[in-house]
């Protein structure tokens, strides 16, 4: 025999738990796409702020050169995650004993960085400076033309043996290349490297109750979703890239969501398997990759025409339409009476960023000429996350309940993208609830984060920071009500 334990209590200690959600972990997730609403008993409604405020700072690397991916410490980077909020909404209510629906918005997958300061993540507009970074060697604007236009003549030299022709020819072209990414970072003094990606999600529920009591629920619908993102690319750390911007303009797309859940009532157990779909979004993109446009006007014939300097510069434009899938996910939500006053829970949520990637066409076609057919995508990461947050409610009072949780992300690999890196986190946090009538409460909470240390790199595998010691905090607000 199990022993029968008060509901009502419990569940309000249960509440108090899920007010500083999983935020900010591996890859872009954010909101940790809760659907517990869904999940309360009787007529359920509740509003959730939440504020995200994470210090992720480092070193950028001292090695410049393109071709090179050796790591050298180099000028300490300040803070470069941004704050960051959102909002959850839910809405339940049961038609009859047998079928419920319900209507659930959040922000599921995001990201917010800024690179300021002294380093090579912002652009300095030092051509001549740049160059000497780039390639090592103590060039002038001057004498750099003269270095390439002497090493294009060995190159051409037939008397000369292959592997010296060769030399000579991979010196021009980087030399070549450092011009072209000093230029790059002059059209954009000043500026560093910025990224925001913001998403929303509306998904509509209907749920059937079957089984013994009607213990058991199935559930699913449509999800609506909504993206869009910005990002440019400042300073020496990306190389040819530097000054690339992108802007994804809205998009709003479909998937769907499906789970089962369990419940026995008189030990407040509740049990939930929820899938969600990915969604493929079929976005509009305006691309700017200025050294495209400046090797377009160099290799042009002198006494070339302004139209035909006008019409080279404009290749370093192109407005698209590229495909971007946002990642499936599995959450699995669980609670349990452990005696009349104190509940524990768990949630445990799968998402395989290792098999998502944003790759824009104009990005991903100049990445193809010196790294295969495929190119390379501007985010990718390797792993998959995991994350696991365990939770204890206590009842104080037949008003207020606190809570205590602890949890883990597994993070998406190490090494990650620079424009977001970390690598996962250990949590603590703590919570309150408080009714304030027999239907309307206010929860509040908060959560610590240490982030696991990580290293940035690009695209092409080249390390360009190093990023330890970093943490932040997660705090939330939720108003709620419920009528049974």
């Amino acid at each position: 025999m199990h022993p029968t334990f008060n509901l009502k209590p419990l569940v309000l200690a249960a509440a108090a738990l899920s007010v500083a959600g999983m935020s900010h972990a591996a890859g872009l997730d954010r909101s940790g796409q809760d659907i517990t609403a869904f999940l309360q008993d009787g007529v359920y409604a509740e509003a959730v702020y939440t504020y995200i405020d994470a210090d992720v700072s480092g070193y950028d690397s001292a090695n410049n050169v393109p071709n090179s991916n050796g790591y050298v410490q180099g000028n300490k980077i300040g803070d470069i995650a941004e704050s960051y909020d959102f909002f959850r909404y839910g809405v339940k209510a049961d038609i009859n004993d047998t079928f419920s629906v319900g209507i659930l918005y959040d922000e599921p997958f995001g990201a917010a960085a800024d690179y300021r300061g002294d380093n090579n993540f912002v652009a300095k507009g030092d051509p001549n400076g740049s160059i000497t970074k780039l390639t090592g060697g103590q060039f002038n604007g001057a004498t750099v033309e003269g270095e390439i236009t002497r090493l294009t003549g060995i190159a051409g030299d037939t008397t000369l043996t292959p592997q010296e022709r060769a030399a000579a020819a991979a010196g021009a072209t980087n030399l070549s290349t450092a011009v072209g990414i000093a230029r790059a970072e002059a059209g954009t003094v000043g500026e560093g490297t910025n990224v925001e990606v913001r998403t929303e999600n509306i998904t509509a529920i209907l749920g059937a109750k079957f089984g013994p009591n009607k213990a058991f629920q199935v559930y699913g619908g449509p999800v609506a979703q909504r993206l869009q993102a910005d990002v440019k690319l400042r300073g020496l750390a990306y190389g040819p890239a530097s000054g690339y911007t992108a802007h994804v303009s809205p998009d709003q797309d479909y998937g769907w969501l499906a789970g089962v859940s369990y419940s026995k009532p008189e030990i407040a157990l509740k049990a939930a398997l929820t899938y969600r779909s990915e969604i493929d979004h079929n976005a509009k993109i305006s691309e700017t990759y200025p050294i495209v446009g400046i090797g377009a006007v160099g290799r042009l014939p002198a006494g070339a025409s302004q139209a035909e300097i006008a019409a080279a510069a404009a290749a370093a434009n192109r407005n698209s339409v590229f495909e971007v899938t946002t990642p499936k996910s599995v959450n699995f939500d669980f609670q349990t009476g452990l005696n009349p006053t104190v509940l524990a829970t768990a949630k445990v949520r799968w998402v395989p960023w290792s098999d998502f990637a944003i790759v824009p066409p104009l990005y991903n076609d100049v990445s193809k000429g010196s790294y295969g057919p495929d190119g390379l995508a501007l985010v990718g990461y390797d792993e998959d996350q995991w994350q696991v947050e365990l939770g204890l409610a206590k009842r104080l009072s037949p008003a207020l309940a606190l809570s205590g949780t602890v949890g883990w992300d597994s993070g998406a690999g190490d090494p990650t993208t620079s424009l977001g890196p970390i690598e996962g986190y250990y949590s603590a946090g703590l919570g309150a609830k408080y009714n304030l009538t027999e239907n309307w409460a206010v929860s509040a909470g908060g959560k610590y984060l240490w982030f696991g240390d990580a290293k940035g790199q690009l695209p092409t595998q080249k390390i360009v920071g190093d990023f330890q010691d970093n943490d932040g905090y997660v705090l939330g607000v939720k108003v709620s009500y419920q009528a049974k």
